[in-house]
């Protein structure tokens, strides 16, 4: 652990000027048989600064997310489409294409968007960007490579951000011939060198399927190439390695991380510590927390849930209440998750009392515990003298939106012997 303490304290510094070989690149991908998945959500692919959202006061914006029907929806956004209001709200337009997608309405989906392109707003790589990630959202793979490829047809110019985004759509299809000879015959032919990000989707739809040797691969390469790796490229794969039960490789590129200088990030330390609660070894896990702590990363809500989570499964339940009093203790809220971990494990030992008042707090947001945590905390409550606490839970279930299934309403109500 002091081995580990000193190598955190390493100065790092994330500069650095990448100069990628996208045929290497490519011939490290055609050395698998495996398909490529979508992209691991922690990795970013459009670095670029976004606009604070648009308000939805405007009428047309309040019609478009009261209206149900797929037909007029399309109408009513099509008529708005030199609308500012509407088009530059990238929450409105995600709103109705999901909307679109969910019915079948794809060519609806496309002649909205078409007719975007053709628009000012057209000549502006971020906007052309954004409806790259519409067509991927909606499926519409060749839609979206079709508008990087016309960009200049809209007088707009192609960058690495661009071309990363089709990069990512394409990653969604799992074919890992397409992508090869995307990154092979694409950046040559637009003299766009790849970066960093390029790397990180790569190896994200790579771990994504399981590949993770093919990935490491990779890191290997661009490294050779001078490409550093960041954060991002060793959360990846330290993640899906611990995934796979492959820690001895992970906790290998953990050292190899923090031996290159790149700091670990709040992401990697919970992958690392979800792996440690997994093996039972909770006191490691909270060595861990306490770590991040000395070293200025903050733990957040999913660290202490899968810490007390430890101490439940170890059951050492003193222990995961005294956690829980440290997260409450430096001013966290609890969430959903926590609430369900401490009822669940406090209703296994019979702490009904405790456990009826974090239910309470909890089901009063209008969270939803799990429904079977529930039947077990109102039988626990009748079975200890408590009918009045079990008929608050009761209660509390009824009034809960969206409601729980009847039949198990019904079998709350029999446990009580109500109807």
């Amino acid at each position: 652990m002091l081995q580990l303490r000193s190598l955190l304290q390493c100065r790092y510094s994330l500069c650095f000027n990448p100069r990628f070989s996208h045929v290497a690149v490519s011939a490290s991908l055609l050395c698998s048989e495996g398909a490529i998945s979508s992209v691991s959500d922690n990795i970013s692919v459009v670095e670029q600064k976004s606009k604070p959202p648009v308000e939805l006061t405007e009428p047309a914006l309040i019609r478009l997310k009261k209206e149900r029907d797929p037909e007029k929806l399309f109408e009513l956004f099509k008529a708005n489409a030199q609308n500012r209001l509407v088009v530059e709200n990238k929450y409105a337009f995600e709103d109705t294409v999901s909307r679109l997608a969910g019915a079948g309405k794809y060519h609806y989906i496309e002649e909205l968007l078409e007719q975007q392109k053709s628009l000012t707003q057209g000549r502006r790589e971020g906007f052309i960007i954004r409806v790259m990630m519409l067509y991927g959202m909606a499926g519409m793979t060749k839609q979206a490579l079709g508008t990087f490829y016309d960009m200049h047809l809209y007088g707009c110019k192609r960058t690495v951000k661009s071309l990363n985004a089709a990069l990512k759509v394409l990653a969604q299809t799992r074919d890992l011939a397409a992508i090869s000879s995307f990154i092979r015959e694409v950046p040559v032919k637009y003299e766009i060198q790849l970066d960093i990000i390029s790397v990180n989707i790569v190896i994200g739809a790579l771990c994504g399927m399981d590949i993770i040797d093919k990935a490491y691969m990779v890191l290997l390469e661009m490294e050779r190439l001078g490409v550093r790796a960041d954060v991002v490229t060793y959360t990846t794969l330290i993640s899906a390695s611990y995934k796979n039960g492959q820690w001895v490789i992970a906790n290998g590129l953990w050292n190899r991380m923090l031996w290159k200088g790149c700091h670990p990030n709040i992401f990697t330390f919970n992958a690392r510590i979800q792996f440690l609660v997994s093996r039972s070894r909770a006191w490691d896990a909270n060595d861990l927390l306490m770590l991040m702590e000395c070293v200025g990363i903050r733990p957040d809500e999913v660290t202490y849930n899968l810490v007390i989570k430890g101490f439940c499964k170890a059951d050492n339940l003193d222990m995961a209440k005294r956690v829980y009093s440290a997260f409450l203790g430096r001013g966290y809220k609890p969430n959903v998750r926590i609430y369900q971990t401490m009822v669940h494990y406090l209703c296994e030992v019979g702490e009904f009392n405790l456990a009826y008042t974090m239910c309470k707090d909890c089901m009063k947001k209008n969270w939803s515990l799990n429904v079977d945590t529930v039947g077990r905390l109102i039988e626990g409550l009748k079975n200890c003298g408590n009918p009045h606490k079990a008929r608050q839970v009761l209660m509390l279930a009824e009034r809960r939106h969206p409601p729980f299934p009847r039949i198990k309403l019904d079998a709350f109500r029999s446990i009580l012997g109500t109807s």
